[in-house]
């Protein structure tokens, strides 16, 4: 009977011999990728069998063609595409991989000056809504790991909301003035070190 290492090899062998039309280190960056997606989802979901996990993945001739056909993409994105389309449907893959991680980088961190601007209710409704959407689109991203995009997001969104929430309940926060300008002020650095800090550990 054969073990774990056995059908990872065997599937990764598979998809070596599909895309052997692929260029030597577009084909190694393929094989990476894939054994690293392989081990996240082991790691993450440690009651699922490898059996699972790689049917997750797909065919590993839909992989190599998926690879073959990506002009000008890398082999990440056919795996994340593969594995998506596994587990959720074909239009979800390329949404996913598209969004550029700058996006949801710049949503969290502007949410912070938008709100500063923009004190009236309007304003504070759009800037919690660009911190709920970039926090999802982070969580959604194929860019980070899931301890990354857990860190990520509790820094730069879920904290600071609690923070400020927690400030504008208490009868003893500021109301206006130097010490609620330099308040905002600090949340808005905290955010933007957490956003610049999953922009360095990204996936490129």
């Amino acid at each position: 009977m054969k073990t774990s290492a056995d059908l990872v090899s065997d599937y990764l062998s598979a998809v070596e011999r599909e895309a052997s039309a692929l260029p030597a280190d577009r084909r190694g960056e393929l094989l990476a990728d894939l054994t690293e997606h392989i081990e996240v989802s082991c790691a993450e979901r440690p009651d699922a069998s490898i059996g699972e996990v790689l049917a997750e993945l797909g065919d590993p001739r839909t992989i190599a063609a998926t690879a073959l056909s990506e002009a000008g993409g890398t082999g990440e994105v056919a795996a994340g595409a593969a594995g998506a389309q596994a587990r959720g449907g074909a239009g979800a893959p390329a949404r996913r991989g598209k969004v550029h991680p700058l996006v949801p980088l710049l949503m969290l961190t502007l949410s912070m000056p938008f709100m500063m601007v923009f004190t009236a209710a309007p304003g504070q409704l759009f800037g919690v809504l660009f911190r709920v959407i970039g926090a999802v689109l982070v969580c959604t991203s194929v860019h980070w790991t899931a301890v990354q995009k857990t860190t990520g997001v509790l820094l730069a969104a879920v904290l600071p909301s609690v923070i400020i929430a927690t400030w504008n309940l208490s009868t003893g926060g500021p109301e206006a003035g130097s010490p609620a300008l330099l308040a905002n002020l600090a949340m808005l650095a905290l955010m933007s070190g957490a956003a610049a800090w999953l922009w360095r550990v990204r996936r490129v």
